[in-house]
């Protein structure tokens, strides 16, 4: 086997295969209807550290970029290696060798492991404010990364998406409480500085973006079963944006679209749409989502700093939620019974006067 020495401080560290590997991706590239051999793979990725990967990236990565724009077999093996070798890099560098299309197309890719690939790299943009807003800036990614992660069927895509959406939201938030959020000993939102709120605005305040979120959960372009997942997904991350910036999913200058998709006026945002316009209630999984959506809304809402305007809203919210539905007001009135003894309390008062306040 070949050995390409990698230098590390006064180690010089052995990674076996590597030019095997990489003769093996030249005959993807020329063929790609050839299956990858997984153990060329495997040997390399198994070795790979941050340490040792950075000499890589050049030889392995922007092959393994251009087969996959191709290749017409299960990209697993690949994507799991280019994941692996993206790890040292940030989202800048990262962006310097893989173009906006190339993202694109994995995102809109039918196999998962091209679309966690992709939304892989989205992920390090929540490193950082200034990488966030970079991204923020990126439109046709945004949308597709939404899109997909709404539309895609299997599950680790939708929590992958989750994640990453609820982490660039977040670090990207500007107005973030300043000692961060935490609830029944999760923590909601770290401590941080806050960031410049352009992936807020490309996201709350883009009407095409809106659109695309209200029609994926609402209108039939998905089968009932796909937009069923797409609308848990959405009342699954709201209650963690609702505590980084309560105004943003409160609000919207887009009532006709609320209209058409819901048939509701008012400047209601994406939380009036999900909590009382979005599910069939007779859909007893997605009746069970909601009621898991408003016990986190309200059990982090709880720790969140008070304004008239959340409390008024959130009153309004669950007495319109709670008016023909008896099973959601009896998991809100009983939610302190499966909260942890030390917030139990608080967290009592808290409903009392969000339902006080009607």
């Amino acid at each position: 086997m070949s050995r390409i020495a990698v230098k590390m401080d006064t180690d010089t560290i052995p990674v076996t295969g590597v030019q095997e590997l990489d003769k093996h991706l030249d005959e993807l590239l020329a063929d790609p209807t050839l299956l990858p051999t997984a153990k060329l793979f495997d040997d390399v990725e198994l070795q790979l550290t941050d340490a040792n990967i950075p000499p890589l990236i050049p030889t392995l990565l922007p092959k393994i970029t251009e087969i996959l724009k191709q290749y017409q077999q299960d990209p697993s093996i690949l994507c799991s290696l280019a994941i692996k070798l993206l790890g040292p890099l940030n989202f800048t560098q990262i962006m310097s060798l893989a173009s906006e299309e190339s993202i694109i197309q994995a995102l809109r890719s039918p196999a998962p492991s091209a679309n966690i690939l992709a939304m892989t790299v989205l992920e390090k943009a929540a490193r950082s404010p200034s990488d966030a807003a970079i991204l923020a800036m990126m439109n046709n990614v945004v949308t597709n990364f939404l899109a997909q992660w709404l539309s895609a069927p299997q599950v680790g895509v939708g929590e992958k998406g989750s994640k990453v959406l609820g982490d660039l939201l977040d670090v990207d938030c500007d107005t973030r409480p300043p000692d961060g959020l935490s609830v029944n000993g999760m923590e909601i939102a770290v401590r941080k500085p806050p960031g410049q709120g352009l992936v807020w605005r490309r996201i709350f305040q883009d009407r095409d973006i809106y659109d695309l979120i209200l029609s994926h959960c609402t209108d039939g372009r998905l089968s009932s079963q796909q937009q069923s997942l797409a609308q848990g997904r959405l009342l699954r991350v709201l209650p963690r944006l609702a505590a980084l910036n309560f105004r943003a999913v409160t609000w919207t200058d887009f009532t006709d679209l609320n209209q058409r998709y819901a048939n509701f006026n008012g400047n209601g945002g994406l939380l009036h749409f999900a909590a009382l316009h979005m599910i069939d209630k007779e859909d007893m999984l997605v009746h069970l989502n909601l009621i898991d959506f408003f016990e986190a809304l309200l059990s982090i809402q709880r720790v969140t700093p008070f304004s008239t305007y959340k409390m008024e809203t959130l009153s309004k919210l669950v007495k319109d939620a709670t008016t023909q539905d008896d099973t959601l007001k009896k998991a809100i009135l009983t939610l302190p019974e499966r909260t942890i003894p030390e917030e139990a309390e608080d967290l009592t008062r808290f409903i009392h006067e969000v339902i006080n306040s009607q």
